[in-house]
């Protein structure tokens, strides 16, 4: 009996010895080999810190640089990214910060950029953080096969065809707003008042999606966007920390929460989903327009075809895809549109050019899809806005094997970071006047814009493009045309210029505007 326990004693000491060896060699023996390989390609960074990395600096920089507001500039880098734009000013473009023990390699060259993104199979998304898979996953999380199958499925959702279907609700959501605008200037007795405009364009852009990804308004599906946005700051929160394996399995306060937020949010859009399913296989007639009919259809036809349902998504990852609809749908427009209108309202000559050619195009009547395509002004302003307040301050990948990129021979293990914010306004590729609102380098277009180099992807690039690109740029267009048929407007003197990162870059105080109705 002795014997046995010595050999179980053993056996547990040998155990504890490889599991804190395992764990030293991911907090300092592979991390100092990267640090070396790296070093070795000529690139430059701080020295590695032990588990931290650069964490807390970055964290501390963050803070300090949203205390308080900025000028009224458009060189938003180094508040939303200060710690980056350090490190590019103390070591040049080639450099990397140590994301606790992972460094992270930036790559600003648009030959470089374009490569990565159309060899996404090499260059894949980071899944270090499983708590992103809790506040969206589908076809943003797949990745080689998975991926292809579900962009083959989704992808009729986005034909030009159905988004022209999709405009009535565009246009009802639109007219709602300015309806609450006009209600807000009316009820001071004047032809104008002040409106932060902010949570309107949220709601709007809420409203848009529920339309047509459910066919509902944003008031059935107001709970759901509720604890999305809720799920994201618990999210953002998360990854500015260092991640440790196993802690989302640690029962603490946000970990609880986000569990029982993920749960809410699938079991209200199963009820929906598997509604629409049952009234499909009943017969009824339902609404095919909308993103979930759509896809409903788009998944029946393939395994019709394929003649077995382990070709189609399952019900899980069709909930998956519209947890995705509706998050992603509603943030970038919503930031696009409000940046657009904090411009407008601070370069008054191009909000006129805009407003004549909306009018020479629709006059007083509602936008139709054939004309925005019409609307050249508008597009050029929609495009610097992105430009100038990029949505997402950057894109990560990874390499996943020893790769060539380059000139480098990365390792496997290290993030790569296309930062689209320092790329957007770096004079090397926009020219000396990088940092400022001049929406005529688009008048021929992106690629004339950029030399013909990867240097603009706010919808990212390559393969992997968004999906949702032209709703997001068709919904854009139709509010702005909209809002400038009824309304003029411009700063109010309470607007404090404060953008930041809550998942996608916003007005930490709102966007107070002064409203003139016309």
């Amino acid at each position: 009996m002795e014997v046995i326990y010595t050999l179980l004693g053993a056996c547990v000491l040998v155990g504890l010895l490889a599991s804190a060896w395992g764990v030293l060699g991911w907090v300092w023996f592979k991390p100092k080999k990267l640090e070396k390989l790296l070093k070795r390609q000529g690139l430059k960074g701080n020295p590695y810190r032990i588990l931290s990395g650069d964490m807390k600096e970055l964290v501390k920089m963050r803070i300090d640089a949203l205390s308080k507001p900025m000028s009224l500039s458009d060189n938003i880098a180094p508040r939303l990214i200060p710690y980056f734009v350090h490190l590019a000013d103390k070591y040049g473009k080639n450099c990397y910060v140590w994301m606790g023990p992972t460094p992270m390699v930036f790559i600003r060259d648009p030959e470089l950029v374009k490569e990565i993104l159309n060899k996404h199979d090499l260059f894949q998304k980071p899944r270090n953080n499983p708590l992103a898979r809790k506040l969206v996953g589908g076809l943003a999380s797949y990745e080689k096969e998975q991926w292809a199958k579900h962009r083959r499925l989704i992808n009729p959702a986005f034909y030009s065809e159905k988004l022209k279907l999709m405009q009535p609700a565009f246009l009802q959501s639109c007219s709602e707003m300015l309806s609450k605008w006009e209600g807000i200037v009316n009820g001071k007795g004047s032809s104008s008042c002040e409106v932060d405009v902010w949570p309107d364009l949220q709601d709007l852009t809420c409203d848009v999606i529920s339309r047509t990804a459910f066919g509902s308004s944003y008031e059935e599906g107001k709970r759901i966007f509720e604890l999305l946005k809720e799920q994201a700051m618990h999210f953002m929160v998360a990854v500015r920390q260092v991640y440790i394996p196993g802690w989302r399995f640690v029962p603490t306060k946000r970990n609880r929460r986000m569990s029982a937020i993920y749960k809410e949010v699938k079991s209200s859009i199963r009820v929906i989903v598997e509604k629409r399913m049952m009234a499909m296989q009943a017969g009824e007639t339902t609404n095919n327009h909308d993103l979930l009919g759509i896809l409903l259809e788009s998944n029946l036809q393939e395994i019709r075809q394929q003649g077995n349902k382990e070709f189609g998504m399952s019900i899980d990852q069709i909930i998956d895809e519209c947890i995705l609809f509706y998050f992603a749908g509603q943030e970038t427009t919503s930031a696009m549109l409000v940046w657009t209108m904090v411009l407008l309202s601070r370069h008054q000559d191009w909000q006129a050019r805009a407003r004549d050619e909306v009018l020479q195009v629709f006059g007083d009547k509602k936008p139709d899809f054939e004309g925005l395509n019409d609307l050249k002004v508008v597009t050029m302003i929609l495009y610097e806005s992105l430009r100038l307040y990029t949505p997402v301050a950057g894109l990560v990948r990874k390499t996943t094997e020893e790769t060539k990129l380059g000139e480098m021979v990365l390792p496997p293990g290290v993030l790569l970071s296309l930062p689209i914010l320092m790329m957007d306004l770096d004079t090397e590729i926009w020219g000396e006047d990088a940092k400022e609102f001049k929406p005529e380098r688009f008048r021929e277009g992106i690629m004339k814009a950029t030399n013909g180099k990867q240097a603009f992807f706010p919808f990212s690039g390559g393969p992997r493009i968004c999906i949702g690109q032209n709703f997001a740029l068709v919904e854009a267009k139709m509010a702005m045309a909209m809002v400038l048929q009824h309304f003029s407007f411009e700063l109010s003197p309470s607007y404090a210029h404060a953008p930041c990162t809550r998942m996608i870059t916003q007005p930490q105080h709102g966007a107070p505007l002064i409203m003139h109705r016309l």
